[in-house]
């Protein structure tokens, strides 16, 4: 095709999209620097201020923060008074950029973004060679995991999250069996234990860094109702062990979904309930349009979610495997009554409540 031949304005729109891209690529960079050294949190307790007296309140270098501000008022994150040189955060972009904000904190989730593209050449190689990126390359990934979902955790998990399955909570106040499969920190385990000290709570995960800060956490708190162990989550040992299992995003980069759910299905007892948390997304590509993080959740599958499943010669089943999938493979892990829930303002999860019949 020509350039003559060209749709110009159809052209023309797309180079601006791609700019736009490029623009928020670079400030969503730049949310991950104000989130982890503590900045946006700084400012939203402070008036307008110069940028000396940010860095001085946050203990940081004041070049840099100069320079990181004049690109966040540039990307329309902070204001900026010429007349008197000071930026301030605006409290309605506070409150979706700070640790306050709890779940709602989106820098927070921009930290995944460097630490993805950390691994782009071995993405790259792979895309030739077939295989996959081991979890090894992925240096901090349980820390920022921990990170990312603690927060929903401490704000959600208790009062909104368990309580979706009829009858549990009341259950666990008389004293149950409960596992997190592929728990990770085990944080979820910990709050649940401290919650209802007379249910007993079991966290796997095959990652033994991750169990060993599941385990200290526990001890720190003083927790006897909980324990972590090093598991491959597709093949819990036993039958009828548990009354009530969770996953928390944890299905889709296993090597082996379909044993995990086989696993979780085998171990669950026969009155008991399995609540998977996972990602809330269609299946079909076209439905994910205009899914508000959909864009995020695709990059962050291929990068890490497909290509660890897949450095293990797993399925690669990928983050974006959808609400028709999962359904397919809760059914033919053996559960027989499924119901999908939602939580109102929760933008990342489906919440499947599964009992085997």
């Amino acid at each position: 095709m020509t350039r003559d031949a060209l749709d110009q304005a159809k052209a023309e729109a797309f180079a601006g999209n791609l700019m736009g891209m490029l623009n928020g690529a670079a400030t969503a960079l730049g949310l991950s620097v104000g989130h982890r050294t503590g900045a946006f949190d700084t400012m939203s307790g402070l008036a307008p201020s110069s940028s000396q007296q940010i860095a001085d309140a946050a203990g940081l270098n004041e070049r840099y923060v100069r320079e990181w501000l004049n690109g966040m008022v540039v990307g329309g994150v902070v204001d900026y008074d010429a007349a008197s040189g000071n930026y301030s955060l605006p409290a309605e972009h506070a409150a979706s950029l700070t640790r306050a904000a709890g779940p709602g904190n989106i820098a927070s989730m921009t930290q995944f973004l460097p630490l993805v593209a950390g691994v782009e050449d071995e993405i790259v190689d792979v895309f030739a060679k077939g295989g996959g990126v081991p979890y090894s390359s992925f240096a901090s990934f349980g820390a920022l995991m921990a990170e990312s979902s603690a927060e929903r955790f401490d704000f959600n998990l208790i009062d909104t999250q368990i309580p979706l399955v009829p009858g549990v909570v009341d259950q666990l106040e008389a004293g149950i069996d409960v596992a997190d499969f592929g728990c990770g920190s085990g944080h979820a385990i910990n709050l649940m234990a401290k919650q209802w000290p007379q249910s007993r709570f079991t966290g796997f995960d095959f990652s033994q860094e991750a169990i060993d800060r599941g385990r200290a956490e526990a001890s720190a708190i003083g927790l006897t109702n909980a324990n972590h162990e090093v598991q491959d989550v597709a093949n819990v040992p036993g039958e009828d062990r548990f009354d009530f299992i969770t996953t928390f995003d944890a299905v889709h980069d296993q090597a082996n979904p379909a044993g995990m759910l086989e696993s979780v299905a085998r171990t669950l007892r026969p009155d008991g309930t399995y609540l998977c948390a996972d990602i809330k997304a269609s299946s079909r590509v076209e439905e994910n349009l205009d899914l508000p993080m959909g864009q995020f959740f695709y990059t962050i599958s291929l990068f890490h979610c497909m290509t660890v499943s897949l450095a293990l010669d797993g399925e690669g089943l990928g983050a974006m495997w959808g609400e028709q999938k999962a359904l397919e493979m809760l059914g033919d892990a053996g559960f027989t009554e499924i119901a999908v829930e939602t939580v109102e303002g929760d933008l990342i999860n489906n919440y499947y409540i599964a009992t085997t019949g």
